[in-house]
């Protein structure tokens, strides 16, 4: 039984993975014997990551039509976002009040990891090292509810802000912008800490423009 409970959350983190890095794209069907095939397992490891992902909203179980990757529109899109930056500035507001020395080296490491992804444009890298920083200002808050709730909206707006980090100059904006925190977050400047963190989530004006041709790109090349 743990065996199979592993396995299924294996696939869960393997499908997961497929979707963030845009492989499997919104509204496309998943196909349970053919993820079996893929990955070499029966389908009831698959059905359970399948229930997995769908209790996430990553994926949406449908009567009769199976499971599809989430779609979620444009208005949803920026709802999501609004609750994730209320969320990362109310992680970022406690990391400055509670974090020890040893997770404030932690968290400049986490952030100087990024440099090299910066400098390469290798979005890609800088996607996982950027989850990496993130995480940091999470476990910081020692808020273990705030931070699960906060890695559950990140974990589902995962494809998104992959998509974020292909537009032009935006990997070098990220990387100040969480330089600016990190130095809030060591000075325990709450006000600023959530000032920052909250305007380098948020998209408005031209980044949510960006975004949406992104998701149109993304919807194309499925």
């Amino acid at each position: 039984m743990e065996n199979a409970k592993t396995r299924a959350e294996s696939l869960r983190e393997s499908i997961e993975e497929l979707i963030a890095m845009g492989k499997l794209s919104p509204g496309q069907h998943l196909d349970e014997t053919s993820l079996a095939e893929q990955f070499g397992v029966s389908r009831t490891p698959i059905r359970e990551a399948l229930i997995q992902l769908a209790s996430m909203g990553i994926i949406e179980m449908r009567p009769r039509r199976g499971a599809i990757v989430a779609e979620v529109g444009p208005d949803k899109l920026i709802e999501m976002f609004e609750v994730m930056a209320e969320f990362e500035a109310m992680c970022g507001r406690l990391a400055a009040r509670r974090m020890t020395a040893d997770e404030h080296a932690g968290l400049r490491a986490a952030h100087l990891a990024c440099q090299a992804a910066r400098d390469g444009a290798d979005p890609d890298a800088y996607f996982y090292l950027n989850e990496a920083f993130h995480d940091c200002i999470y476990a910081g808050s020692h808020n273990s509810f705030l931070a699960e709730q906060a890695r559950a909206l990140h974990r589902r707006l995962r494809p998104y802000r992959r998509l974020q980090l292909r537009v032009r100059d935006r990997l070098r904006m990220s990387f100040d912008e969480h330089a600016a925190a990190v130095d809030a977050i060591i000075a325990g400047d709450e006000e600023k800490t959530m000032e920052v963190l909250r305007q380098h989530i948020m998209i408005q004006g031209q980044r949510f423009a960006d975004l949406v041709a992104s998701l149109h790109q993304l919807k194309s090349a499925a």
